[in-house]
């Protein structure tokens, strides 16, 4: 097999066209909350193996996985992966890149969160106090939309600040066990099908987003 030169920058425009593909978004959701193999994650896609096989090597030849070990089974070997480290597309990336490749890029994330949340609140991720749901429509200028943005990305930071904090915590000597919280931040212009501000519609400034 040829090896490619893996992508080291979102700006790389193989970066957009690989995550074209909804499953590949998928898949690396899949992989960046635990390590598997395709033969584990094929029945969450409800995908063929062969297909979600041929995927992951593409996204490790693309540097978007990391193979995580071997296993013998049944006299193969299986191979596991865990998702590389992925910088967030800057906003002259996401610019560059096609309406098509956007939307399917866009629709697979909002697909893995959807079965996220839904599967976590039927399991009672919700029930506790510390659980947090808020859904709001704003009406903003064009400044009031950027300053979001801007509030959202410091917030992902300060998360991130939290979570080191708490993994210090849980190295100390009879901590309490740790639990995932998952944390998912949108903003985006709210329009509908059909609404005629739709067509003259400026392009987003921003896709971050944690699951």
């Amino acid at each position: 097999m040829s090896r490619i030169k893996p992508i080291t920058s979102v700006d790389d425009p193989r970066y957009a066209r690989a995550l074209a593909h909804p499953l590949r978004v998928r898949i690396l959701a899949i992989l960046d909350e635990r390590v598997a193999s395709p033969a584990q994650i094929a029945p969450d896609l409800d995908a063929n193996l062969g297909v979600v096989a041929y995927h992951v090597r593409t996204l490790e030849r693309l540097g978007l996985l990391k193979e995580a070990g071997t296993r013998q089974v049944r006299g193969a070997t299986q191979h596991f992966y865990k998702a590389a480290e992925r910088p967030t597309m800057s906003d002259p990336a996401w610019d560059d890149t096609p309406p098509a490749a956007k939307q399917a890029m866009v629709g697979a994330t909002l697909q893995q969160i959807n079965d996220y949340v839904s599967a976590s609140a039927a399991a009672g991720g919700f029930d506790d106090a510390a659980a947090h749901i808020t859904r709001r429509k704003v009406l903003l200028d064009e400044q009031g939309r950027v300053d979001v943005a801007r509030a959202l990305t410091d917030m992902v930071a300060k998360v991130e600040k939290i979570e080191a904090a708490a993994a210090r915590r849980a190295a100390r000597p009879n901590a309490q066990a740790s639990q995932t919280a998952g944390l998912v931040l949108m903003s985006f212009r709210g329009l509908t099908p059909g609404d005629p501000a739709a067509d003259g519609a400026p392009k987003s400034r921003r896709r971050n987003g944690a699951t």
